[in-house]
């Protein structure tokens, strides 16, 4: 899961890498050939409650004028700011770059999340123009002499200025962002900072771009019916529909997700065509084409090495995890190493598990990574005595929504929710719900299920307005997640993954919605890498909580609730496959560890990346023939997204989410009270203190490995 989120001024190069659909928004004519200010709804602010983005105002043409607009007016108040004849005080500088920049924010917060969420060719090309010159914005008041001297005086002085708590975290952060941007390099080093940044703005939109167009270009083509035995009617018609929209009537044609393991194979029967699905998934961006990746990836690794020995680091992996809870790369080896062989012992031990039901069945074969999902089902029907197809129909997307996520939320935090279909959405099937608190409105909840080809892949949570009490701004987030639509008239019946993924989605919403920061620097889900998946990966523990499964967990015809006995088997199965989901994740954070570990000087050339990166794994000792990683280096666009060198935050957070599944427990679970606590504590509080401070806050100490290694079956 990706948290997108927009922060002005020092972090706006964060807003450089976001991830041709016929219903997205067309550019309005007159907007094009005139860009007639008085039609631009950026240039002013949205009337629409919370400050909510006019969707059905916003055209394609509208976004390059208010990004020259908006970085025009933000320059121009940085300036004043720097140049200000008065002394430097927490006010006139460190607050009024606080509140500076606020109609390039409100573009910016659109307009990326939409080349996630919403694509299209226009939006790609504007993406590839701006992000360059978005890039040198951010160095021209990163590498800003004059600024960062008023702000080195106040640092300085910090002790003397009676700041509050916040106020002085503030200060110290802005003089540390200075400093990591480059502000104390010479001015020809500032100018190679200046090369480089542009350049990784460049790259990071091209290879975004291709990542898409691959998925969709990849998609996988089937001839006939037969081959997609063992599918569902609704599964098939939906494939057979997606062919029909792309001119290809009496075909099939499978989408990709953007992982490598794709989720059709764990029900198709047919092994040619898993074999070429699992083939296609593992190709992409590394085969050739328009949409190869590879060069691409080494011209950025190449650039972040410069640019940390520019800053005085060793390497990238060290600039990034500086200001992470794990502070160093070797903590994060260190972690990573104890975990990666015990996980792929496990997952050994799970494929001679597999083999051993092909083998029953006279398989004359050797289980291979197209077979591991669709022998796993057999293998969950034989030890447990249920599969994927007899809980799809108690998991109703609407149910799971409102009965499910939204039904903890109240009980536990005193939250409900409204819908409000008059609001406009930039998507037919998205949908927007007003948010209270104890009956009190804190924000806009905009939710996002179905997968589509303007849309990237994976689940994510990000921010078009954030909470601040300086800004008197309350939040505006949206949940994203990739289901397959099925055809019309048909239910949205999930997967218990999928399931999963609200529950974890909707706590990212949660930390962003319920924040009570004064500053938007602070704000929500703005706290290092590996803290923010944290919260997330709590709420999946609501998921399985029994009064909450059984408050949706019914079968979407009968209302009749989940069977007792079906549902004790699916708590009884939580470590089945751990050792495959654990060592493919793994598999992907050390990637991402060592390809931001190596010098410039000592990575290949795009001909052998992919030969390294198996070299990679096999050092580790989490090669597994059977388990390839969660996601490849050409299409890892995590590391080019924003956790480059960070993508082991999902299992350093999982630490902290263990340690707090357990207090839940042992204090009373799933009541208003802890709630209350999670929330005051921790999840209103966003970066304004330290992060582990804040779970010391929680907890009353600090937490342990043992509860992670015993949920993943490590211990």
């Amino acid at each position: 899961m990706n948290v997108m989120r927009i922060t002005l001024g020092l972090a706006l190069s964060a807003l450089l890498v976001a991830c041709s659909d016929p219903q997205a928004p067309q550019q309005d004519a007159a907007v094009a050939a005139t860009g007639a200010d008085d039609m631009n709804p950026f240039f002013v602010e949205s009337d629409l409650p919370y400050g909510m983005p006019h969707f059905d105002r916003i055209r394609d043409g509208h976004y390059m004028p208010a990004f020259q607009r908006g970085m025009a007016e933000h320059m121009a108040e940085i300036e004043a700011i720097a140049n200000n004849p008065e002394a430097p005080t927490f006010e006139n500088t460190i607050v009024a770059m606080e509140r500076a920049g606020l109609m390039l924010n409100r573009v910016a917060a659109v307009f990326f999340n939409m080349t996630g969420a919403h694509t299209n060719d226009a939006l790609n090309q504007i993406q590839g123009e701006v992000s360059p010159l978005l890039a040198a914005h951010a160095d021209a008041i990163n590498l800003n002499p004059t600024l960062f001297a008023r702000v080195e005086t106040l640092y300085q002085a910090r002790d003397t200025l009676g700041l509050d708590a916040e106020s002085l975290r503030l200060l110290e952060r802005y003089r540390r962002n200075f400093i990591r941007a480059g502000a104390q390099l010479d001015e020809t080093q500032k100018a190679r900072m200046r090369e480089i940044n542009g350049e990784l703005a460049r790259l990071g939109a091209e290879y975004s771009n291709n990542s898409l167009a691959e998925v969709n270009a990849d998609a996988v083509v089937v001839d006939s019916r037969d081959e997609l035995a063992g599918l569902s009617d609704a599964q098939i018609q939906s494939y057979a529909d997606e062919a029909e929209s792309r001119g290809m009537p009496g075909h099939y044609v499978i989408t990709l997700r953007n992982t490598t393991q794709q989720p059709v194979l764990a029900s198709l029967s047919n092994r040619a065509l898993r074999e070429r699905i699992q083939r296609i998934s593992e190709a992409r961006g590394s085969h050739g084409g328009d949409y190869d990746n590879r060069q691409l990836v080494v011209d950025v690794l190449r650039l972040r090495d410069e640019r940390a020995h520019l800053l005085g680091y060793p390497d990238h992996a060290s600039y990034v995890l500086e200001v992470e809870t794990a502070a160093n790369p070797q903590a994060v080896n260190d972690m990573l190493g104890r975990l990666a062989p015990r996980a792929a012992a496990n997952a050994r031990r799970e494929a001679a598990d597999l083999q051993a039901v092909v083998d029953a069945q006279g398989g004359d074969f050797q289980v291979a990574s197209w077979d591991w999902l669709y022998y796993t089902e057999i293998l969950r029907q034989q030890r447990f005595n249920f599969d994927e197809s007899q809980l799809r129909p108690y998991f109703e997307l609407n149910n799971v929504l409102q009965n499910g996520v939204f039904f903890f939320a109240e009980k536990l935090y005193g939250l409900t929710f409204v819908e409000h279909p008059e609001l406009p959405v930039y998507q037919e099937d998205v949908r927007a719900f007003e948010v209270f608190l104890d009956g009190q409105p804190i924000g806009l909840f905009l939710f996002d299920p179905y997968a589509r080809s303007s849309k990237r892949g994976g689940a994510w949570m990000n921010e078009y307005v954030s909470q601040s009490g300086l800004m008197g701004s309350h939040a505006v987030v949206g949940n994203h997640l990739n289901i397959v639509k099925p055809p019309a008239g048909e239910p949205t019946l999930l997967t218990f993954d999928e399931v999963t993924t609200m529950f974890h989605e909707f706590g990212h919403a949660v930390h962003g919605l319920v924040s009570d920061s004064r500053y938007p620097t602070f704000a929500g889900t703005n706290v290092p890498r590996d803290f923010v998946e944290f919260p997330s990966q709590v709420h999946e523990m609501w998921a399985t909580w029994p009064e909450v499964l059984a408050n949706y967990a019914v079968h979407y015809q009968t209302g009749e609730p989940i069977p007792q006995d079906l549902l004790q088997r699916v708590m009884d199965s939580q470590l089945f496959n751990e050792g495959f989901a654990t060592t493919e994740y793994l598999a992907a954070a050390i990637i991402d560890q060592r390809w931001h570990q190596t010098a410039a000087d000592h990575l290949p050339d795009a001909d052998h990346l992919m030969q390294t990166e198996a070299d990679f794994l096999a050092a580790a000792g989490i090669a597994v023939d059977q388990v390839p990683p969660r996601y490849r280096t050409p299409y890892f666009s995590h590391i080019m997204g924003g956790y480059d060198a960070g993508y082991y935050a999902y299992i350093w957070s999982e630490v902290l989410d263990a340690n707090t599944v357990q207090w839940f427990k042992e204090n009373g679970g799933m009541t208003r009270a802890n709630g209350d606590h999670f929330r005051e504590t921790l999840l209103s509080r966003g970066g304004s203190r330290d992060a582990m401070e804040l779970f010391r806050d929680f907890a009353g100490r600090d937490p342990r490995i043992e509860p992670l290694l015993e949920r993943r079956g490590l211990n």
